[in-house]
């Protein structure tokens, strides 16, 4: 028989009470990108974004570590999540070019955002299954993550910033490329979690070399950085998956 988990306090120190702030703190910054977006300010609105994204892949760690996570945190973490990497991109990329399409255009983000949802709603049920039956991280999410979606999507004007590339896309074809990353996010198709990944200890050091270093040339030349990395990210789950496809069995 197991030892029954001592009760938790009805009281959580401040300390506690950070990782829900720091989601909080996100949802006000995808507010703001929305605002820069009606002021055309292309790119503080898209880094309101990306500010928010980090602060996304720090809250739940932090909110584990302090053993501080609760069902309202992960609730206001998945809101928070819909408002800044399905609401937030796909209304700045309408405002920043597909309004000229008019329906088309915003049919486009609502394809979007309405994927976002969904696909946030099927990790909501697949993470209450595996909290049910305290199943370990799993080394594949289905489909793309919002965050990485989101960081796709607005990958054209991660171009544009970076080489002054006006349109980088025709209209039509970005409206299509959006609603194709959107279905991406609902898609079956097994993309490679970070989360599982391990580092040997003998290549630790590299690691924070090079971790050091893309942390700088993000810093020196952000938008370069950004495109790199997508393109990075798209390469390296299209091996994982090809790698993954030859491994399972041929029927």
């Amino acid at each position: 028989m197991k030892d029954a988990e001592p009760p938790r306090s009805d009281k959580l120190t401040l300390v506690q009470l950070i990782p829900n702030m720091l989601t909080l703190t996100a949802i006000g910054l995808g507010l703001t990108s929305l605002r820069y977006g009606l002021d055309a300010r292309w790119e503080l609105a898209v880094q309101m974004i990306l500010l928010a994204a980090v602060l996304d892949g720090l809250d739940g760690r932090l909110a584990r570590a302090l053993g501080s996570d609760s069902k309202m945190g992960a609730e206001l973490d998945s809101l928070a999540d819909f408002l800044n990497f399905g609401v937030a991109p796909g209304f700045l990329l309408y405002l920043w070019a597909l309004e000229d399409l008019r329906g088309f255009g915003w049919l486009a983000v609502v394809v979007y955002a309405i994927c976002c949802v969904m696909r946030l709603a099927r990790f909501n049920v697949a993470r209450k299954e595996e909290a049910g039956g305290k199943g370990g991280e799993e080394a594949y999410f289905t489909g793309v993550p919002s965050p990485a979606g989101a960081m796709l999507a607005m990958l054209p004007m991660f171009v544009s910033f970076a080489f002054g590339l006006q349109p980088v896309l025709p209209d039509l074809l970005l409206a299509l490329y959006v609603m194709g990353v959107g279905l991406m996010m609902v898609s079956r198709v097994p993309t490679w979690s970070f989360k599982t990944t391990k580092v040997p200890r003998r290549n630790a050091k590299v690691f924070l070399v090079a971790f050091v270093t893309v942390g700088a040339l993000l810093f020196i030349y952000a938008w370069i950085s950004l495109v790199a990395l997508c393109v990075a990210y798209v390469v390296i789950v299209a091996f994982k998956l090809t790698t993954l496809r030859r491994r399972l069995p041929k029927t």
